[in-house]
């Protein structure tokens, strides 16, 4: 039951989904800890050193038989959180307690354990990214060919269509599920390595036996079900990994908060609109208000994930000579809750990006309203090609363009640019052709066949790859 006199994160009650919080759970923790102290175990006793199949089959027995209450019991005492679980497995499997954490250092089940769970993290927010992606390529293959104002500096500039917009955010997101796949295909563990990376303990177990140090390594890597390990440590298996992690999850964080701020500009437009619940309410005063709230949420949680990086830049940095403590406390916080804030975003992403309604009346107005003054160039080129003085026709054009803006601003009436044109005989070479010149299709330029071969050639081969892990749904908890 929630104790709700003391600070509750967010991010766990809120936002979050089970499956990332379970990751980065206590018990997930623990249980990888007593599986590594098993592996090593058993590992040990094939190279020869003395201990039974009884005690590693004791261990196993009780991997999931965690008693909480009692390892803070200990730690309290002790002061030291690995150290208090060592004695806590070892009361419920007796006959293995003189041989659990044999050779080992804390980082050798705190490090390997911390990557596997940083693995595990990065396949959850894979999994959510490439749903995402998904159905950003439905949208952008059904809208193609809508033509859309494009702007730069948030100022109305050429056509391009809904589509093509929405294949730039699947661009970034293409770009992060490159990134979390190279961290994946690169993966290595901390390994067993000993208080300073040495394996010097270990060489004492076996009496100066170097292939046994390193067969023993290899046999717990293998039994942990990996393949790589780093070839040199110090205490911790590289802090810069930590830092490579979260540069990414601020990447994926930087690609949401893109498309956030898009959306959230668009519904101000009302021209594409996050989904709005039927009984959601946008304001509490304002009964009438559509508040972009996913959208919202995703640009302040994005917003504190891109920070995080910095945080782990500096922690590789302090790292004196082979650790220094000083990062122990720090991690526990930052790169949960990195992963954290990662999987609400793509929560968050997902619900929006399966359910964004598009105004298609509402963009044609906006383009009506601006389209003439894009349109001139094309008029004053044909008029050319018939005859016409080009100076004297771009001099004509800048009056009656100025004209029609200072009635759309100042007077407060539609543009009139193309009527000022077709009574115009300066332009009466395009006299009866002017609807043809306006034709949307002419100003979006190859934007239709970019977004279906961008798709085509770099999208699809990454679905296609994820194929099984498509099928997700966002969920909005609150």
């Amino acid at each position: 039951m929630t104790d709700r006199t003391i600070y509750e994160n967010p991010l766990t009650s809120r936002y979050a989904s089970r499956e990332m919080q379970e990751n980065f759970g206590e018990i997930k923790k623990v249980k990888l800890w007593r599986t590594l102290w098993t592996a090593l175990a058993e590992s040990e006793m094939e190279l020869g050193l003395p201990i039974t199949q009884q005690q590693v089959e004791e261990m196993r027995a009780h991997i999931d038989d965690i008693d909480f209450a009692r390892a803070e019991a200990y730690e309290r005492e002790v002061r030291h959180d690995v150290m208090a679980h060592v004695k806590a497995f070892g009361d419920v499997a007796p006959s293995a307690r003189g041989i659990i954490h044999l050779g080992a250092t804390s980082c050798f089940v705190d490090c390997n354990a911390d990557l596997i769970i940083l693995r595990d993290g990065l396949e959850i927010l894979l999994k959510k990214l490439v749903n995402v992606m998904d159905r950003l390529r439905a949208f952008a293959l059904r809208y193609r060919e809508l033509p859309t104002l494009g702007f730069t500096h948030l100022q109305p500039a050429q056509l391009t269509t809904v589509g093509k917009r929405a294949a730039l955010w699947l661009q970034d997101l293409t770009s992060d599920c490159l990134a979390i796949e190279n961290l994946l295909e690169n993966f290595r563990l901390r390994g067993v390595k000993g208080t300073t990376g040495t394996q010097a303990s270990f060489l004492d177990l076996f009496d100066g036996d170097k292939d046994k140090v390193e067969r023993l390594e290899a046999l717990v890597t293998k039994k942990l079900g990996f393949e790589k390990v780093y070839a040199v440590t110090g205490q911790t298996y590289p802090r810069k990994f930590d830092f490579a992690v979260l540069s990414v999850l601020s990447a994926v964080a930087q690609s949401a908060y893109k498309f956030s701020n898009d959306i959230r500009l668009l519904q101000s437009m009302k021209e594409v609109e996050e989904p709005f619940g039927r009984n959601q309410i946008g304001s509490s005063a304002m009964a009438y208000k559509r508040n972009p709230m996913r959208c919202e949420r995703m640009g302040g949680l994005a917003r504190y994930l891109i920070t995080l990086p910095q945080n782990s830049a500096m922690t590789a940095g302090v790292q004196w000579f082979e650790r220094t403590l000083d990062d122990s406390s720090n991690r526990r916080i930052v790169n949960a809750q990195a992963f954290l804030a990662a999987d609400a975003i793509l929560e968050l992403y997902l619900s929006v990006a399966e359910n964004l309604v598009v105004h298609e009346k509402v963009i044609e107005r906006h383009i009506a309203e601006e389209l003439p003054f894009m349109a001139t160039e094309n008029i004053l080129m044909e008029c050319v090609k018939a005859g016409g003085d080009r100076q004297a026709l771009h001099e004509r054009i800048r009056v009656l363009s100025q004209e029609a803006a200072y009635a759309v601003k100042e007077e407060g009436k539609p543009n009139d640019l193309i009527a000022r044109i077709e009574a115009d005989e300066t332009f009466s070479a395009v006299h009866g052709r002017i609807d043809e010149l306006l034709d949307t299709q002419k100003f979006v330029g190859l934007a239709p066949e970019q977004t279906e071969k961008f798709i085509k050639c770099e999208v699809d081969p990454l679905l296609k790859k994820y194929e099984k892990l498509l099928g997700l749904h966002g969920d909005v908890r609150f």
